[in-house]
């Protein structure tokens, strides 16, 4: 009996030996959608509206890993409703270009789910002049916290998206699907 347990024990380690960890696949490329809303003094002036664009990631890690980081940019287009900046056209339209950097956490023993928090630069660009700045065309930080989820060869992120620290403040909600990929 106890050259079986001694057996079992030594087969165990062995295959537990030669076992490694699976690579998540470190890029993504893919579309997003968003509600955005203008905050504090700029919540008048931007108003209220939604994004649609795209993004694209490389966060390369391994399923043993707890901890990674992440580099993210997207583009997106925004339309806005109710702006007090839009006196030629009935809603501003921006464009915002940006690019973070952050980290990737593992909250529990799941593989594809983790949690992010990035930080980083964006640019902005509108379509009329946005007071009381009285331009068209801004950079600044861009911060936002978030949860991917991995399935089936695809990646799935919600985020909480804050920017511009220094231009014009907005809070969004976007969501977003990519492909994965090497």
């Amino acid at each position: 009996m106890r050259r079986a347990v001694v057996a079992a024990t030594l087969v165990g380690a062995l295959v537990a030996s030669t076992a490694s960890a699976e690579d998540l696949p470190p890029g993504s490329l893919g579309v997003l959608i968003g509600a955005i809303a203008g905050t504090g003094a700029d919540a008048k002036p931007l108003g209220f509206g939604y994004l649609v664009g795209g993004q694209a990631s490389w966060q390369p890690m391994s399923t043993e890993s707890r901890i990674g980081w992440s580099a993210k940019s997207s583009v997106v287009f925004g339309t806005m409703y109710n702006s007090a900046a839009a006196r030629v056209a009935g809603e501003l339209l921006t464009l915002q270009m940006d690019l973070m950097l952050g980290i990737r956490v593992r909250p529990g023993n799941s593989p594809s789910r983790y949690l992010t928090a990035r930080v980083g630069g964006g640019l902005l660009r509108a379509n009329q002049v946005i007071p009381p700045d009285m331009q068209r065309a801004f950079a600044g930080g861009v911060a936002s916290i978030g949860l991917d989820q991995y399935i089936s060869g695809w990646l799935f992120n919600a985020d909480v998206r804050y920017g511009l620290i220094g231009g014009p403040s907005e809070l969004g909600l976007v969501l977003g699907v990519a492909k994965t990929g090497p």
